[in-house]
């Protein structure tokens, strides 16, 4: 298995090198300085006026100047051990460090000619940043090096854990700010050390960054004692080498010889047992926030205080003159002239300081990780189908046949070591543990005789905290691999806001031409709302599909699958795409079957059709049309379309159902979408639709809005009416069941006459006398558990 090779690190550094690194990172933080307040006269070869400066001052320079003092020591080391090394940016809107640092090694300029290694260059590298029509102030998709912009904070460790999975040759250098550090996130992250495998992985090299402020307050982490934070972080079983001080060149030395004596102790490690659990390194750099800034402003401290955070020195028309003599005092102090030739290309002496070709960090591969992806390796998913002999036949469960089509997944893909299955301790629960037939859970701890499924090379990872598996999954994809999350329904709810930083990541790359597409990131929901009848009101909620759908819809997809034949399908698609998110809601109980599998691939091919074979309607209109999407609404819905063959024969019953919920939109909306003449056809222009939905009922009615029929689509979903009750019960509930839903119909049909009149009084009466035997038998009746869908139903 390939390791990292690192030589053996020197004390010190040379007089020289120790002025080269100085001046290296006085000209980043020249650059960053310059980013966020100027326009032209980039060099200062004039002196400084009002209309050089920008109109809008936006940007953050106190985390700025420690991360420049950061990147430009890492040059050092990548080029002096030959390593490979990427770069996180944890602490907030810390977008002028990296592209300062990209710029200098020259990887800005070649994704973007335009901003050339010149004074032209210069400028509008300045002017572009947090400015109309440029780029933000975070370390965004369009900066290069990058996979974590930063813009929510508590996710770089996690992104850092999941970019080194698989990859032994890689070094994460994940700075993390100490007001990032407070996160729930984050401060679950540094467990993320008990699933490295030392061998097969590569290294995280966490910088916590304490500069002492977040935005107006101070940092916990940077207000407890040294001797305390040493046992924090001991405790959790890290090594840390601290960095304390605010006079540069003592700082630059002990920076050099932490880093020197971190990556000795990484070779170490690489080098030793894998079956024992390392203690891996970690600096922690206590800087000044603001470090290198003004020192005061208008009897305000800023150097070292929270009012750097942002940009510390307000410079306008309205502002005092002086202020801008302060800028200029500022930007002298670094001494561009020693530091950039006539023409604006950094000095000859300095850029031979930053690594070349690929070790750089912003052009590592690793980083735009589409360059680096392969396609997996997949058995045929029809071979895992199930047979269907009768429609309605008995299953397993949709997630446990699938659990083998996923097993299979990562026997063919041992060797490339390039998909894993992601799941907050919930892959059995799930009922996909046929996975672990086939490999274990990696885990690095200590492993007791009882334990089962751990090893510390295994291709599942589960931790209990949605965050962790969340961000894994996301550091996974974006350095060029393939994976799924499985998630009880409830509780994907824990990272909403992950999944909107990832949506937004990758529709921002979608407009990059540099950045290649990353494998989707694919969700599987399961415990499902209409099945938590055991854990009640606190763990049945299906409302992540309505967050899911705000994002665009080049982005997003969402599946509904309902049986096992059409979850393998889908799976199978969803593991083949690229560049979106993916969310596939299926149960993980026995369950009817309604389609083979070559039924179920035409399905879920058109993502939304007729079920002939449950309708009556072929030669002519039809009086109602009874949809569906989701497996309980389906078989909800099928059953009552037997009570309305039975007692209203001369009904013309249609039914659809639906896989792919965006096939609701129009297509001018999503690319997924029905025309309005699909559309209608499916629905009709003027009958009534009754809708039984997996989710919130007014999701359908937001995506149907402006189709013709939408005044009569009625739809029945989860209504938040729930408690620990039977499954059917929960149906009843929310009435979505088959009852409600019949009685639905006759409500809207007044042809039915005087049968609906009495079958409504009939079903009424049998909704009271299941109530009455649940709490009496604490389980459904017989008719209910032995339903089934009888052939005799489909005449046409």
């Amino acid at each position: 298995m390939e390791t990292s090779t690192l030589n053996t690190p020197p004390a010190t550094l040379s007089s020289d090198l120790l002025q080269k690194i100085d001046a290296y990172w006085r000209a980043a933080n020249y650059l960053s300085v310059g980013q966020l307040y100027l326009r032209s006269n980039p060099l200062l070869k004039e002196p400084l006026k009002l209309q050089h400066i920008k109109s809008m001052l936006l940007g953050h320079w106190g985390t700025t100047p420690g991360q420049n003092f950061i990147y430009t020591h890492l040059n050092r080391v990548i080029k002096q051990y030959d390593l490979n090394v990427i770069y996180v940016s944890g602490p907030g809107h810390g977008g002028p460090a990296v592209v300062a640092g990209t710029y200098l090694e020259g990887t800005y300029s070649e994704v973007y000619p335009d901003i050339s290694q010149d004074e032209d260059g210069l400028g509008k590298l300045f002017t572009q940043f947090s400015y109309p029509g440029g780029i933000p102030s975070h370390a965004s998709p369009q900066t290069p090096g990058s996979i974590h912009e930063g813009g929510e904070l508590g996710y770089s460790l996690s992104h850092s854990f999941g970019a080194v999975l698989d990859n032994p040759d890689l070094i994460v250098a994940c700075v993390v700010g100490d007001g990032e550090a407070e996160t729930g996130p984050l401060a679950t992250a540094w467990h993320s050390n008990k699933f490295l495998n030392p061998i097969t992985d590569g290294t995280v090299l966490p910088i916590l960054h304490l500069n002492g402020y977040k935005i107006s307050n101070p940092t916990i982490l940077a207000r407890i004692t040294h001797q305390e934070l040493e046992q924090l972080f001991r405790g959790y079983g890290w090594n840390p080498l601290f960095v304390e001080g605010d006079e540069p060149m003592a700082m630059h030395e002990a920076m050099a010889a932490a880093l020197d004596d971190a990556i000795e102790q990484i070779r170490k490690i690489k080098t030793g047992d894998a079956h024992s659990r390392p203690r891996w390194p970690m600096i922690v750099l206590r800087s000044p926030k603001g470090w290198t800034g003004p020192k005061e402003v208008n009897g305000h401290k800023i150097e070292g205080n929270f009012r750097s955070h942002q940009v510390p020195l307000a410079v306008s028309a309205s502002t005092p003159p002086e202020h801008l003599q302060m800028l200029e005092n500022w930007l002298r102090s670094y001494h561009p002239e020693e530091l950039f030739d006539e023409n604006g290309k950094l000095s000859a002496g300095l850029a031979e300081l930053a690594p070349k070709g690929e070790r750089r960090m912003g052009a590592n591969p690793h980083t735009n990780g589409g360059q680096l992806l392969t396609d997996l390796r997949m058995p045929d998913f029809r071979q895992y189908g199930v047979p269907v002999p009768f429609r309605g036949a008995g299953g397993e469960g949709d997630t446990f046949v699938c659990g083998r089509f996923l097993r299979d997944i990562i026997r063919q893909n041992q060797h490339q070591r390039n998909f894993r299955i992601f799941g907050p301790d919930e892959t059995v629960s799930n009922r996909l543990d046929a996975v672990l037939e086939a490999t274990n859970r990696q885990w690095n701890a200590t492993v007791e005789p009882a334990d089962e499924f751990l090893a510390g090379d295994g291709r599942v990872m589960e931790m209990l905290s949605e965050h962790q598996c969340e961000g894994w999954l996301e550091g996974y994809l974006l350095t060029g691999r393939h994976g799924l999350f499985n998630c009880y329904e409830a509780f994907i709810h824990i990272i909403d806001s992950m999944f909107n930083q990832h949506a937004k990541w990758l529709k921002a790359c979608r407009e990059i031409p540099w950045r290649r597409d990353i494998a989707s990131l694919n969700i599987l929901l399961t415990s499902t709302v209409w099945r938590q009848d055991h854990n009640g009101f606190t763990h049945q909620d299906p409302g992540f599909i309505d967050h899911v759908v705000n994002k665009k819809a080049e982005i997003v997809r969402v599946y509904l699958p309902p049986d096992a034949n059409c979850l393998l399908s889908v799976t199978d698609h969803c593991l083949r795409s690229r560049h979106y998110v993916n969310v596939i809601v299926a149960g993980k109980h026995p369950a009817p079957q309604w389609l083979n599998m070559d039924e179920a691939v035409a399905h879920c091919t058109r993502g939304i059709g007729v079920w002939d074979w449950a309708s009556n309607d072929r030669n002519s209109e039809p009086d109602v049309v009874m949809a569906c999407s989701g497996d309980v609404p389906t078989l909800e819905t099928l059953a009552a379309v037997t009570i309305l063959r039975e007692h209203l024969p001369e009904l013309k019953i249609r039914v659809v159902n639906v896989v792919d919920l965006f096939k609701l939109e129009k297509n001018t909306e999503h690319t997924h979408g029905l025309n309005d003449h699909d559309f209608d056809t499916l629905f009709t222009t003027n009958k009534p639709v009754i809708f039984a939905f997996h989710g919130y009922p007014w999701l359908v009615h937001r995506l149907t809005y402006n189709r013709v029929n939408n005044s009569n689509i009625h739809v029945r979903g989860y209504k938040e009416e729930g408690t620990i009750t039977t499954s059917f019960d929960m149906t009843v509930l929310n009435e979505m069941d088959r009852f409600h839903l019949v009685m639905d119909v006759i409500d809207r049909l007044p042809q039915t006459g005087s049968k609906g009149v009495y079958l409504k009084q009939q079903l009424m009466d049998k909704l009271t006398e299941h109530k009455q035997y649940i709490c009496t038998n604490g389980k459904d009746m017989p008719e209910i558990l032995n339903w089934k869908w009888s052939e005799e139903t489909k005449t046409n």
